[in-house]
């Protein structure tokens, strides 16, 4: 290894204080289930952290298919979809959800991730314009690098800034396409894109939508099918992307668009090109999920209830929560230090959540990552809730607290 790659990996000395001062939160070993309560080292913690927003991740249904998928196709697929990595099951599950999604044409990738990469990196040239809301996943800045097209980020949720941007490529001679793209619900504030607002200036200035539907799927809209079902604006949405992991409980992603864009997609996206495909059980396990989504709706009505109880006690103590409208509820601690003592206070006490710092976040906007899953009970919530209510108070985060048990 050459000395400035050295120098690079030597300098890096976060984590190791962090695990020094016995704050380290990242890569805990889980030894059981991801459910409401998993097992870490022999303790039994409630989980907080966990994407699986309609408590999938353990039904019979998801496990069977998952089981029978590898007994008829194996384990793995051994090559990309452009080549031998085609499986009926693959085809199966497009057809499914499109089907689901009210679209005419779905692609898979393996991963939510590698879908942003692999559909918005063809799809801009050297003439054409990106315009990314500010704080838009980690994933959607990738891709915008791989891209050819100019980059441009508007404020959060700011029509005022997306509007001034749009004309300002039209006056600088635009002569190419304006895509817009943005989180449906955003990852780590949880609140959601403002696609009223979006999809007007997007007809004003002749722009293609894109919305990643990531934190959406399962959550938002009419049986969960998005953000643009959520506005009664499904049909302005030009191309839909989105993941397995979340809500579907499984692994994988996928791009949702007219059958023309996804024909091109087919042949010009190297992350799929070139890529393993999804795995058979990861595709049978999806398909699982949409049909549990489709036939019992009174999942999303008990993950919004479970959302607006915890939401209601949280800013009642006094937490500060942002603008979040889903079952991802920020809570603001907006110091790194205490973010990653109250994650540690909290996971002593036997409640899992996440700390966010940066750069996920920006250094003055860390917090504690709260977020809702259908089959965690109004017990789990009020135990969770009632020792951060304790946390906060050793820690100083307010002037004052209510005591706990608040809600009683």
């Amino acid at each position: 290894m050459d000395k400035y790659l050295r120098a690079k990996m030597d300098g890096f000395v976060a984590a190791d204080e962090l695990k020094h001062a016995q704050l380290y939160p990242y890569f805990r070993e889980i030894e059981s289930e991801q459910d409401t309560v998993v097992t870490i080292n022999g303790r039994s913690v409630l989980m907080f952290g966990s994407n699986s927003y309609l408590g999938l991740t353990n039904h019979p249904k998801l496990k069977e298919a998952s089981i029978k998928a590898i007994e008829k196709y194996g384990t793995g697929c051994a090559g990309s979809r452009f080549l031998n990595g085609t499986l009926k099951i693959h085809i199966e599950l497009e057809e499914a959800l499109a089907q689901y999604l009210q679209k005419e044409s779905v692609l898979l990738y393996s991963t939510g991730f590698q879908a942003n990469l692999g559909c918005l990196a063809p799809l801009a040239g050297r003439n054409d314009y990106i315009f990314i809301d500010e704080l838009v996943h980690a994933s959607i800045i990738d891709a915008t690098r791989l891209s050819f097209g100019k980059v441009v980020k508007y404020r959060h949720n700011d029509m005022t800034s997306l509007e001034s941007q749009l004309r300002r490529a039209d006056t600088d001679g635009a002569n190419g396409s304006k895509i817009i793209i943005m989180d449906g619900v955003f990852s780590m504030e949880g609140d959601i894109a403002n696609l009223s607002g979006i999809t007007r200036l997007a007809d004003q200035y002749g722009a293609t939508v894109i919305v990643d539907d990531a934190h959406s799927i399962g959550v938002l809209g009419h049986n969960g099918i998005g953000t643009g079902s959520h506005f009664g604006l499904h049909d302005k949405v030009d191309v839909m992307i989105g993941t397995f992991s979340k809500s579907l409980a499984s692994l994988g992603g996928f791009v949702a668009a007219d059958r023309a864009l996804i024909n091109y997609l087919k042949h010009h996206s190297r992350a799929l090109i070139f890529s393993a495909s999804m795995t058979p059980a990861s595709a049978a396990t999806t398909l699982a999920a949409i049909e549990i989504i489709q036939s019992e709706p009174e999942r999303i009505e008990k993950l919004w209830q479970n959302t607006h109880y915890a939401m209601g006690r949280l800013r009642s103590a006094g937490f500060e929560l942002g603008h979040t409208e889903s079952p991802i509820l920020p809570i603001y601690i907006r110091d790194q230090t205490k973010t990653f003592q109250f994650a540690k206070m909290m996971a002593d006490d036997g409640v899992f959540v996440n700390p966010v710092v940066a750069p996920a976040v920006r250094p003055s906007d860390t917090l504690i990552r709260f977020s809702l899953m259908a089959t965690h009970t109004f017990g789990q919530i009020d135990h969770a809730i009632d020792a951060m209510i304790h946390n906060a108070k050793l820690l100083e985060l307010f002037d004052e607290m209510p005591a706990m048990n608040a809600h009683s």
